[in-house]
């Protein structure tokens, strides 16, 4: 259920009034705090009715918001609660609710080497505390994929943070083929993650070209506040829009790929698609498909057909069909006896 700001507001001007047991309270002076208070917070007059209160009273007696406020009337006039310790700020949380905030913390932790979630810390860690003082602890019933050791990801903070401010970057990065480090002058326009990694994407130098770069093969990172940032309006969803993975390559490589899956694997590439352009051909009696993709070949497409063994069948272009064959030919004498 939805519910405004201004009728949180109500809730806890009430509440409040109702913990004060040394005073008796009418609906008219219910009424006139919670006006006092919308005028503290608006800065201006809110007309806050009779009928409003009174169903703010009835929302906060009943279980919809999970308050069950057990607000009594005495003398046909006054407003208390029967119990003078309950306050709708300390009702007990309920199971699902423990479940919920556990998987929340949970997700939230992912994104503790940005700075962006910094401030997330001390809210996590009183989320901790409530949650695992009211419910014995448990392993956490939704798992994502992480890898704690990988490189790089202490540079992730001040990329974004490079990013969102526009200054140029002097990189220090030595690829998996270069015999030495390389100092490089570069633009970042984006962070992307692909299979549980995170690649640097922007321009080096005064290059038009795209260049992308793994943070695990990045050394060092520092600003050069003396270069002019290069504001591209790079959009990373048109970029890779016909891509799997980070290799894009030129528009001469985006082909149509045509690949037959065979049952036993059908449904998992169907519920869940290799890119955002499959579509299915055909379904066979056998129960196998043939689906279509608009991409580039590259080596993500390659080690993703290759990733289901013999259970796909590159049909076309003739180039990949071609690749993948010899691929699985040179994979098949490893294993000759």
């Amino acid at each position: 259920m939805a519910i405004n700001k201004n009728a949180l507001i109500r809730y806890k001007t009430i509440d409040k009034c109702l913990q004060n047991k040394y005073r008796q309270w009418t609906l008219n002076d219910l009424i006139e705090a919670c006006s006092d208070t919308l005028y503290e917070y608006e800065g201006r007059e809110v007309n806050v009715s009779r009928r409003t209160v009174q169903l703010d009273i009835q929302m906060m007696r009943s279980d919809k918001l999970g308050y069950n406020a057990p607000i009594v009337v005495y003398d046909r006039k006054f407003y208390k609660y029967e119990d003078e310790d309950y306050s709708i700020t300390d009702i007990p949380l309920t199971e699902n609710d423990m479940n919920v905030l556990s998987e929340t913390v949970e997700m939230l932790k992912q994104f503790k080497d940005f700075s962006l979630f910094s401030e997330l810390g001390g809210i996590i860690q009183r989320l901790e505390d409530k949650v695992y003082t009211e419910k014995t602890h448990q392993a956490s019933v939704i798992h994502l994929d992480k890898n704690e050791k990988l490189k790089g990801l202490e540079h992730l903070d001040l990329l974004y943070q490079a990013i969102l401010k526009k200054i140029v970057l002097r990189l220090t990065y030595k690829s998996f083929k270069a015999r030495s480090a390389s100092e490089i002058i570069f633009h970042p326009f984006i962070l992307k993650e692909f299979n549980n990694r995170w690649f640097l994407v922007g321009v080096t130098g005064n290059k038009s070209q795209i260049s992308t770069f793994a943070l695990d093969r990045i050394i060092s990172v520092d600003y050069d506040l003396d270069i002019p940032y290069r504001n591209e309006n790079f959009n990373g969803d048109i970029y890779y829009k016909n891509t799997i993975g980070v290799t894009v390559l030129d528009e001469k490589h985006i082909q149509e790929i045509i690949l037959k899956i065979d049952r036993s694997n059908a449904p998992y590439v169907v519920t869940k698609p290799f890119h955002a352009t499959q579509k299915i051909i055909s379904t066979d009696k056998d129960g196998s498909v043939t689906i279509k993709l608009l991409v580039h070949i590259n080596f993500e497409l390659e080690r993703l057909i290759l990733g289901f063994g013999d259970a796909i069948e590159v049909l076309e272009p003739r180039v990949l069909r071609k690749r993948i064959r010899k691929k699985l030919e040179a994979a098949a004498i490893k294993y000759k006896i």
